[in-house]
């Protein structure tokens, strides 16, 4: 993916490229959770419609306004994203943007005044373009025109100017423009002629991080000299393959913090002093770290650690060099953690397995959390759903595969459930635990989910990270084979009820499956997946260009590689599918185009084999609009219903 700002780029942080993971539902091997046994179930669960599940809320993001007392977010309740705010010592939120049409998301307030930041794309087509709104309700595109794309990138330190990233000049790189906060005049900051992502500006304006993605497991970050336009390799490699990545500049510019795994299997912070060039040890774990970042005046720097599928956050007292505690909340993460610039306040999100994300709002001098939203629809007890839990399996060739499980409460060994496999995008997405309306609606209705982090997935160093590489429509297919096996050996699952359902990535597994498996699974669900990896890898949106090369090398080029990669493309084998197909998609998809799902369900209804096809003209790479997301959900659940749990159950 792209580089916005730092807190944007957080959850994207331990994958270096683009990726074609879909926008749904997301140490020592030997400590793993043991799996849910088949006793008899403790609860009744109650079943709940896909609307009871749909109205419940989806937010986002958090902006503190100039005095500190509301907070900017967005929020689907009408929908559709739209802008809210809403006081820090609770309330009703107020609605600041009332699109009916296309997702808008909030940005930032401005620092100042009551002016806000937001973005829009068109149908998700990802030319997102970035807008102000103004008190009084006029709304103004900062980034006109139809083809390019911008986003946000941060304040200035002095706070009277922001940064924007547009490709408007060479739709393949993405320059960096400085606008005037008054009165948006702009600046051309760096012109990207090379083809690098823009990691950070430091505060005073000297420098720029700039990052060179090599290949999906291999990058360089340089020092660029704003005045001398000088630029400084601060990655040597030294003949090994590495990760380096900007995190942030320090508040007084006197170092760059840097995310890298050169001489470690997991992601760690280090800083580079300016004014020596010494690389110094800052942060690590025994897991991948995604993120780190300062507040404003640099008293605190919080952390984020992906550790085994969940984030721990650690905010860290800087002067006093300690962590700073944070509150007791119930059982869930901490995510999405905004500071304020006085430092007094800090905004995040919690959420747990059976609780969707809320934001909260908490006083570091007075200790006090409020929590501000209640997304759950009342209509759902919390208590019919199910917590997930992280469950490992040893793969065809020893290798441990990850998972997390979602067990229903009414699957036991005399009333065995249907069980379904399910994917994530990618390659080197990963599935996580907390909230997920579509896995617990599936869950609700009585299929065992699990969701598999197949080699290749990110979060558990980098060794598993690359252990996919080349190897697609392979080996972490044979993950998904050996993940049937270990379903098929819990007490509670049917074992001759056994389905494959992904999204983009996960989506060309559920094809792969079926058409190089034919025998293995009873049915698939393909949402917005690959079907023919030359006509994706050759329609790579431009503005991808500085990821392009990286990800021929993940998977493969598709002139050099041509008969390799048509040998893995499910279009070219659909003769061999007999098993049932769903297959979801939307019409303004540019990351996978909607060719690829017309060619596979044409080539699969050759042979006579069940296939249903629904296709959102008002939909990209994901869903934004709770209408389509209830009726794809709804129609999967129909599908599944039909072909799978009826589907001669052996008990």
């Amino acid at each position: 993916m792209t580089s916005w700002s730092t807190v944007s780029r957080a959850l994207a942080a331990v994958a270096l490229v683009p990726t074609l993971a879909l926008a749904v539902p997301q140490a020592a091997p030997a400590a793993a959770a043991k799996p849910p046994t088949a006793r008899a179930a403790t609860r009744p669960s109650k079943s709940y419609t896909i609307e009871q599940f749909m109205a419940t809320t989806r937010l986002q993001g958090a902006s503190f306004s100039p005095d500190e007392k509301r907070l900017l977010f967005s929020s689907n309740t009408t929908g559709i994203f739209n802008v809210f705010s809403i006081p820090v010592g609770g309330g009703k939120p107020t609605q600041l943007t009332r699109s009916t049409t296309d997702s808008t998301y909030a940005v930032s307030y401005f620092p100042r005044d009551e002016r806000i930041l937001f973005s829009r794309d068109q149908g998700g087509n990802e030319l997102t373009h970035l807008y102000v709104r103004t008190p009084d309700g006029k709304e103004k595109d900062l980034t006109p025109g139809e083809k390019h794309r911008a986003s946000f990138f941060g304040w200035s330190d002095d706070e009277t100017a922001f940064y924007v990233l547009s490709n408007e000049r060479d739709e393949r790189y993405m320059d960096l423009y400085r606008y005037d906060a008054k009165t948006y005049a702009r600046t051309l900051f760096y012109q990207n002629d090379q083809g690098l992502d823009v990691g950070n500006v430091s505060p005073d304006e000297k420098w720029l991080s700039l990052e060179k993605t090599n290949t999906t497991s291999d990058s360089d970050v340089h020092l660029y000299n704003v005045a001398t336009k000088e630029m400084k390799h601060l990655s040597p490699h030294k003949g090994t393959t590495a990760w380096w990545w900007s995190a942030a500049f320090d508040p007084a510019t006197s170092a760059l913090y840097l995310l890298t795994n050169q001489g470690s299997e997991f992601t760690r912070v280090v800083r580079y002093v300016l004014a020596t060039g010494k690389v110094e040890e800052v942060e690590k774990a025994d897991w991948d770290v995604m993120y780190t970042y300062f507040s404003k005046k640099g008293a605190l720097r919080v952390t984020g650690i992906n550790e085994d599928g969940r984030t721990v956050i650690r905010v860290h007292d800087v002067k006093a060099g300690k962590p700073l505690a944070l509150p007791q909340l119930p059982e869930g993460d901490i995510t999405g953690v905004t500071l304020a610039r006085s430092e007094k306040r800090i905004a995040f999100y919690h959420n747990g397995d059976r609780s969707p994300s809320n934001l909260y709002a908490y006083d570091v001098e007075t200790k006090k959390v409020t929590r501000l939203t209640d997304t759950i629809n009342p209509e759902i007890d919390a208590k019919d759903l199910v917590d997930s839990q992280v469950v490992r399996f040893k793969s065809f060739d020893g290798m441990q595969i990850p998972n997390i499980l979602y067990k229903p409460h009414q699957a036991t060994a005399e009333a065995k459930a249907p069980a379904l496999i399910w994917v994530h995008g990618g390659p080197g997405g990963q599935t996580r635990k907390g909230y997920s309306a579509f896995m617990q609606y599936l869950v609700n209705h009585g299929y065992v989910v699990l969701g598999i982090n197949n080699r290749g997935s990110s979060g558990y160093g980098k060794t598993f990270f690359t252990a996919d590489d080349q190897k697609h429509g392979r080996e972490p297919l044979q993950d998904c084979l050996e993940a049937k096996k270990y379903l098929a050996s819990l007490p509670y699952v049917d074992a001759s009820r056994i389905g494959i359902i992904g999204g983009s990535y996960g989506g060309y597994m559920t094809l792969a499956a079926l058409a190089f498996h034919p025998d293995a699974f009873n049915v698939g669900v393909d949402i917005f997946g690959v079907s023919n990896w030359l006509r994706t890898l050759k329609s790579i949106p431009p503005y991808w260009e500085a990821q392009r090369l990286a990800l021929y090398q993940e998977i493969g080029d598709p002139v050099k590689q041509e008969e390799q990669l048509r040998a893995v493309s499910p279009l070219f084998h659909a003769e061999k599918i007999r098993k049932p197909l769903l297959v979801i998609q939307g019409a303004n998809d540019p990351r996978v185009l909607k060719v690829e799902s017309d060619e596979i369900v044409q080539a699969v209804k050759k042979s006579k084999v069940p296939v249903e096809y629904v296709v959102f003209p008002d939909e990209g790479h994901g869903f934004s609009k709770k209408k389509n997301e209830a009726e794809a959900y709804s129609r999967t659940r129909a599908f599944l219903d039909q072909h799978l749990k009826k589907a001669n159950p052996t008990n």
